[in-house]
């Protein structure tokens, strides 16, 4: 419960004060009114006695009586005893309420409860959440402090008010009147004449029956006589002798001379009096609307309503007759004409505030001087020592002896006597109806009365000992008697005096209330007396810390006859929940919530306002969102009705914004009041443009898009992919596209990338680097994608959408851009005016739906047409609530709808990536900038698109295709510089001018449309190749870039270029992403955007075609052999070929048509196969064997330059198709370099690969003799043609493979190895054992190469000699570039399966072991000698032969002994 400004006993005791009446004459009246005052205001602020009384009890005991109040009231008669409140009576405690606000920007107190603190002033709106303070033993300090403790001033004034109206009872006497002052003024010509009036008009009052009110307390009621003396008008003197004589007649403790009005208005006009009667009287002004004028009465509903609108307060009924007058229950000093009251001036609304206006023409006691003031309070202490508790006292003893008196008779007895006799009572209600005695009436000399009587006199003189012991003898009697509107004020009063006594020597009987209020409430069907009851007792149970037990007993109080006690208990129980020791917070935040409903229901905006607002500490961001929506809602309404339109949108805004849980038809009403509310905000005060809370927008998910969108296919052209706000963007691919403009960049450096280097960014998004403003180019529009949300269950409708930006022209410098602010274009946007499209045009999206719960992304374009820096501010745009159903044709639904939609803006504040590099950074939050959202906008650059015809999307791996690009320059700027950079540089080609054919040579390819060039050439049998020498500087460009061979190498603006593309099909089947970007320049230099950039992406799936392996091994037979062979034999060459393809191609058949070799140093020289056919077909999994051939090649004249390769061209069919030309050329050499980085170095490399197998250093010259001895390096070209049945019709597919033949022995093939075999490789977790340590032997082997030449059968006549001896040569051919030793052993005997299963009689007879030594590619002949001893095939391969170089130390044998047999058949004669 609030804290209160008096203390509990206090608060008590002002509660039941001694009330005594005045009777004016009308002179009287007249003095006191010449200070705006009635007699009984005048002395209103002097009631309190300052001294302390005594009396004597009926003991003879002396009780001091302390602070003692008393109440002074002019009489108002009444015909009527109303035990409730009427209307008018309800009206005055809700405009007391009203009238008594909290202090605009006043200190706020604060309590500190848990993790919570709750902040009690006027704008809770702006308090904020707090962080967790205090533990319990702060807590319960602070709970108990009364510095920290709210106070709630309209509770209290109610309050007071509410106990000052309560209407005189019959069961209880303490607001009967004890005395009556009669005053008269000393002007009277007979005073004493007045005084006789007075009393008798008092004693008719009291005793003629007619009035029900006033009511008295003893028949013998005190009269005291006053003579009012005016000193500025009357004779002081006769004023004294007249009050002489009022001592002799009334006795001298029965009358006073009070003097007053000493000052004069004129006179000591600056000499400033305090005003003590303001605190007293602006409680009750407002009641006097009743009598005021029109005038007076807007003046004072304007004043205490405080910018409320007028229709809230309940308009005051004019009614100048007197009864309406008698019946207020708070008018008790008006007097008996209405129309004499002059006007007061408007009450002033705040408590505090309340200042005297001295002189002014509505202040009060203008005419006394401070020593009136002395006089005044004199006269009370007069009166109250000398003759109201002299007359108290002696009541109190006369009730005594009469309680005493009749004691002693038996108690049983007399019950027994007024049962029979009835006591005198009135009827009493029927026995069928016992519980409804609350009707129950005592007359007034009753015994049971009389103590109660007895009581009230003692607890009004604060004897409360004697007090609680008479009503607790009342109570007993009462209860007995079933009389239970009497019991329950006995009980009442019996708690209040227990706790008021001294020492307190008894607890507090709280049951006692418990019972009386329930008996009020449920019995006599009082609520009046039972809130009485119960604000009494909260306030006693909160001083003994019982905040609970308070609590429970103010809820209990709530009903619906009355919104506005309901709202005031539930706000002082709130505040009880969060006193505790443990503090109740959500309860209190729930009881704030009930109260603000009630007291809006009571027409107390302002006090609902800030129930719901202290409320919403508690619950806000707390996850209960629910009850946030409720609040805000709620406090939305009360603002804007309170004319706090800021503090409503600012509510509604909560509401929209959070994620709502509330139905559709909930968001909806929610969104309509939003709407109202920002209208009438807003309403002509359109000058800039507002925030708006809906939809939401995710800043980060801000894309922005620099360029025009791309053109999709137009026929068969197809446009190249770039980039578009429709991809996804990958940072992998965002890194390959950098690093394939890097190389474009150093190529067009001569090969240095340039230190300022930033890769091109078309589309900027949260993922891209945005740390530096981006460029675009005037004349070319800038994308933003925006992304919306509607977090709510109700559609949006957006309409005029746009974005809001702001220009600064280029070379503006910062003087000039302070003198002359940037360009916007809000204000065109905001007033209608003519858009801003000479700087920026700004394209408006006319109508932007967004459904319930949707997310949607809006794409706002601008067009800048002017050099300099440009800033996109925001979004601006309409917002309504889309209607769900048709809108109502009429032309007044059309209006509504109009009056829902509003206008306003939201900033695009994009929040940077996080820092992280510094200590600095890592130790608080830090963002990067983030300036996607401010382009520089740069002068005008070439503009390129690329489309492409007859572009394939499926090809067979090693497929050639032919397709045409074409380049357009569709800007105002010349472009030059052309070249592209791809993934697979391998995959394309555009031919180079020096080899790039026309025209179609033969007929047939132009048929067949081939990609080749061809020349019709029959197949001649045992023809050899057809050779060319070509440079490979023909074709390979360097780092994979290759420049673009438009015409004059620049496209003009408008023009356009087509060449041919040729394509072929990667060796790997499978889908391949092959990325093409295209790069261009402006002629014109000097600009901040250096190049430009073209994407294109295409997607190629590739299928199996064939499989080429290709070996080689030297030739067996003799040198001397060879056509045209210088030193060492030919070498054989072996290609496999298989059709791997399978039948989904729809391919029927292929054909081999053409190999080719190239190589710088062997050739291709005739085919050897055995199969005279023409050319070589395979169907599905055939294989085919081809055998051929190599020769080196001739020796180049040239030797200091590159060595040209040497093409070498076998046809098997008709046709020669020229290997040499593109694009065969250009395919073989873009394969190479894929292939090899480095193939001119190549040596090296394997160089350094076997010199992993080193023993000593010596090794690493052996490894490289033996190497150059085997190396081969001869690339083979194999050509096909694949024939296609497709749509019914037979298509011609052509393309080549490739296979590099590096080392003799070693197969090659085709096919690339599968990537799985790497991962798995990758994948081991164990460290690999190093490799073994290899000794160059086997190498050795291949250094000398054996040939046995002998006849193939040989006729002996065994008859006639045993002995055969045929001749044999050995031919030996070093085959290395150094010196080597040979050793040939002829006694060895072969074990091998090949000689076992022929006839192995045979010997060598002669020399059996050779040493020789041969130079560097000598070829020497042996001539030895076979033995045989009967016919039989035999094999003469049996011969060991070692080798070494002559420096080495070991010897080896050579691999001839793995060759094939060499049979001699012997034949008998």
């Amino acid at each position: 419960m609030a804290q209160c400004v008096q203390s509990v006993q206090e608060f008590v005791q002002d509660s039941f004060v001694p009330m005594v009446a005045v009777l004016c004459s009308e002179e009287a009246e007249r003095v006191t009114r010449k200070n705006n005052l009635s007699f009984a205001e005048l002395l209103r602020p002097f009631c309190r006695l300052t001294s302390e009384g005594h009396i004597r009890d009926p003991n003879n005991q002396v009780q001091v009586v302390k602070n003692l109040r008393i109440c002074v009231n002019n009489v108002v008669t009444n015909l009527n005893s109303p035990s409730t409140f009427s209307p008018a009576q309800r009206r005055m405690l809700n405009e007391v309420v009203l009238s008594c606000q909290p202090q605009e920007g006043a200190a706020t107190n604060v309590i500190t409860a848990g993790d919570y603190d709750l902040n009690f002033s006027d704008h809770s709106l702006k308090a904020s959440l707090p962080w967790y303070s205090a533990w319990r033993e702060t807590l319960s300090e602070v709970s108990t402090s009364q510095h920290y403790t709210a106070t709630t001033p309209w509770f209290e004034a109610y309050r007071e008010n509410f106990l000052q109206s309560m209407p005189a009872s019959e069961h209880e006497f303490l607001n009967h009147y004890l005395a009556c002052l009669l005053v008269v003024s000393s002007t009277e010509a007979v005073p004493v004449e007045q005084f006789l009036k007075l009393s008798q008009e008092q004693h008719r009052v009291q005793h003629s029956g007619d009035y029900t009110n006033p009511k008295w307390f003893i028949p013998n009621t005190l009269k005291y006589y006053v003579l009012l003396h005016d000193m500025s008008e009357g004779d002081e003197q006769r004023a004294d002798s007249v009050y002489e004589d009022m001592k002799q007649r009334y006795g001298h403790q029965g009358c006073y001379l009070l003097k007053m009005n000493s000052r004069t208005i004129s006179a000591e006009e600056d000499e400033q009096i305090p005003d003590p009667w303001s605190q007293y009287l602006h409680r009750n002004n407002l009641q006097n609307q009743d009598v005021l004028e029109d005038g007076a009465a807007a003046v004072n509903s304007a004043a205490v309503e405080n910018n409320m609108n007028a229709a809230e307060v309940d308009s005051p009924e004019k009614d100048g007759a007197p009864s309406s007058l008698e019946s207020h229950p708070l008018q008790l000093d008006t007097a008996s004409s209405p129309g004499s009251l002059p006007p007061l001036s408007p009450a002033n609304t705040e408590l505090k505030k309340a200042a005297p206006e001295g002189g002014a023409a509505g202040s009060h006691g203008t005419c006394l001087t401070l020593n009136d003031h002395g006089h005044i309070r004199q006269f009370i202490q007069e009166f109250t020592f000398r003759g109201l508790l002299p007359h108290i006292e002696k009541n109190i003893r006369q009730l005594n002896d009469q309680l005493v008196s009749r004691k002693g008779l038996s108690r049983s007895l007399f019950t027994a006597t007024k049962k029979w006799f009835g006591g005198g009572k009135a009827p009493e209600k029927s026995i069928s109806e016992p519980k409804s005695t609350c009707g129950l009436l005592y007359p007034p000399e009753a015994p049971e009365l009389q103590i109660r009587k007895m009581a009230d006199l003692c607890f009004l003189v604060q004897h409360y000992e004697l007090a609680y012991s008479c009503y607790h003898t009342a109570k007993k009697d009462f209860l007995s008697d079933q009389a239970m509107l009497y019991a329950a004020g006995a009980l009442e009063m019996a708690a209040v005096s227990a706790f008021l006594q001294a020492g307190a020597p008894r607890p507090y009987p709280a049951h006692y209330m418990d019972t009386a209020i329930q008996t009020y409430r449920d019995v006599c069907k009082n609520m009046v007396l039972a809130e009485r009851c119960a604000l009494l007792s909260a306030e006693i149970l909160k001083s003994q810390v019982k905040y609970s037990e308070a609590a429970t007993l103010l809820i209990k109080m709530t009903s619906e006859d009355s919104d506005l006690r309901s709202a005031l208990l539930l706000e002082q129980a709130a505040h009880c929940f969060i006193n505790m020791r443990n503090p109740m917070v959500r309860k209190f935040a729930f009881h704030m919530i009930l109260a603000g409903h009630r007291f809006s229901k009571a027409g107390q905006r302002r006090h609902a306002l800030r129930c719901y607002c202290q409320a919403m500490q508690v619950y806000k961001e707390r996850g209960w969102s629910l009850a946030e929506d409720h609040i805000n809602f709620t406090i939305g309404r009360q603002s804007f009705t309170l004319s706090q339109p800021e503090n409503a949108v600012t509510a509604f805004r909560q509401i929209l914004t959070n994620d709502s849980r509330q139905t559709a038809t909930q968001q909806g009403a929610f969104l309509r009041e939003y709407l109202y509310v920002y209208k009438s905000v807003i309403g002509g005060k359109e000058d800039s443009l507002p925030q708006l809370p809906l939809p939401c927008i995710h800043s980060s998910a801000t894309r922005v898009y620099f360029g025009h969108e791309r053109r999709l296919a137009e026929g068969e052209k197809q446009a190249a992919t770039h980039v578009s706000l429709d991809q996804e963007y990958d940072q992998d691919q965002a890194s390959m596209w950098g690093h394939l403009e890097e190389q474009l960049v150093a190529s067009a450096n001569r090969g240095v990338v340039p230190g300022n280097f930033q890769p091109s960014q078309c589309c900027l998004n949260s993922q891209t680097d945005n740390l530096r403003c981006p460029l675009a180019v005037a004349e070319e529009p800038i994308v933003v994608e925006v992304s919306f949300r509607n977090p709510l269950k109700v559609p949006l409708a957006l309409s005029n959408l746009s974005l809001l930006w702001s220009f600064t022209a280029e070379g503006t410098s910062p003087s000039e851009e302070n003198a002359e602010e940037a360009i916007t274009n809000e204000e065109t946007l905001t007033q209608g005016m003519k858009q801003k499209d000479d700087i920026v045009t700004t394209e408006i999206i006319l109508e932007f739906h967004l459904g319930p719960e949707e997310s949607k992304l809006a794409r706002l374009r601008l067009l800048p047409h002017r050099i300099g820096q440009l800033n996109i501010v925001g979004v601006v745009y309409n917002l309504a609530a889309a209607s769900s159903g048709e809108t109502a044709p009429s032309t007044e639904g059309q209006q509504t709808l109009d009056l829902m939609v509003v206008r306003g803006r939201q900033d695009l504040k994009i929040q940077g990536p996080r820092l992280n590099q510094t200590k600095e950074d890592k130790m608080v939050i830090r963002h990067g900038l983030d300036r996607r959202l401010d382009p520089i906008i740069t002068p005008p650059m070439p503009l390129m698109e690329v489309f492409f015809l007859q572009f394939p999307t499926a090809l067979l791996c090693g497929e050639i295709r032919k397709a045409y690009v074409e380049f357009c320059n569709v800007s105002g700027v010349a472009l030059s510089g052309l070249r592209v950079a791809s993934t697979h540089p391998d995959f394309f080609t555009f031919g180079s001018q020096t080899t790039t054919p026309l025209t179609p040579v033969s007929p047939t390819s132009a048929e067949n449309c081939s990609a080749y060039k061809t020349l019709a050439t029959p197949r001649q049998p045992g023809s050899v190749a057809t050779e060319v020498l070509v440079s490979a500087g023909d074709f390979s460009q360097p780092s994979g870039v290759m420049d673009i061979p438009i015409e004059g190498s620049t496209l003009q603006p408008g023009e356009s270029t087509q060449l041919p593309l040729w394509l072929r099909g990667p060796d790997q089947e499978g889908v391949h992403e092959i990325n093409f970007l295209f790069y261009y320049e402006s002629t014109e230099k000097g600009n901040k955007i250096s190049h430009r950039v073209l994407r294109h992406s295409v997607f190629i799936c590739a299928s199996r075609s064939l499989s080429v392996k290709a070996s080689a091994c030297r030739s067996s037979g003799p040198p001397h052999h060879s056509l045209e062979d210088q030193g060492s034999g030919g070498t054989l060459v072996f290609i496999d070929v298989e059709n791997i393809n399978t039948s989904e191609a729809g391919v029927r058949e292929f054909h081999i048509i053409q190999v080719s070799s190239s190589s710088q140093h062997w050739r291709l020289h005739k085919c050897i196969n055995p199969a005279k056919d023409k050319d070589c077909k395979l169907t599905s999994r055939e294989r085919a064997k081809l055998c051929f051939r190599a020769t080196p090649c001739k020796p180049q004249a040239t030797s200091n330059a590159v060595r040209k390769y040497t093409f070498a061209d076998l046809n098997l069919g008709n046709e020669r198709i020229i290997s040499s030309s593109t694009p065969c050329g250009d395919f073989f050499f873009r394969g190479c370099r894929s292939a090899e980085v480095q193939p001119v170095e190549a040596p090296t490399s394997r160089t350094t690969a076997s010199s992993r197998s080193q023993v000593c250093v010596r090794t690493e010259d052996i490894g490289n003799i033996v190497k150059k001895c085997n190396e081969l390096d001869l690339n083979i070209i194999v050509i096909w043609k694949a024939y296609v049945v497709e749509d019914n019709k037979q298509l011609i597919l052509e393309g080549q493979l490739h296979v590099a033949l590096q080392t003799i022995g070693k197969e090659a093939t085709s096919l690339t190895p599968k990537e799985e075999t790497q991962e798995m490789v990758l994948l081991k977790f164990k460290s690999e054992a190093p490799p073994p340590v290899i000794l160059p032997a086997a190498e050795l082997s291949q250094l000398i190469k054996t040939n046995l030449h002998y006849p193939e059968t040989y006729t002996h006549p065994f008859v006639q000699e045993s002995l055969c001896v045929v001749p044999v040569t050995l031919t030996l051919s070093n085959c290395s570039l150094a010196r080597v030793e040979v050793i040939i052993d002829l006694r060895h005997k072969s074990a091998s399966p090949e000689s076992v299963e022929v006839h192995s009689s045979f010997t060598w007879v002669g020399q059996t072991q050779h040493h020789l030594q041969l130079r560097p590619q000598e070829v020497l002949c042996l001539t030895l000698q076979a033995c045989f001893l009967q016919p039989g095939v035999y094999n003469l391969n049996t011969p060991r032969v070692f080798a070494k170089l002559t420096d080495q130390g070991a010897m080896c044998e050579t691999s001839q002994q793995t060759a094939s047999p060499a049979l001699i058949i012997i034949n008998s004669a």
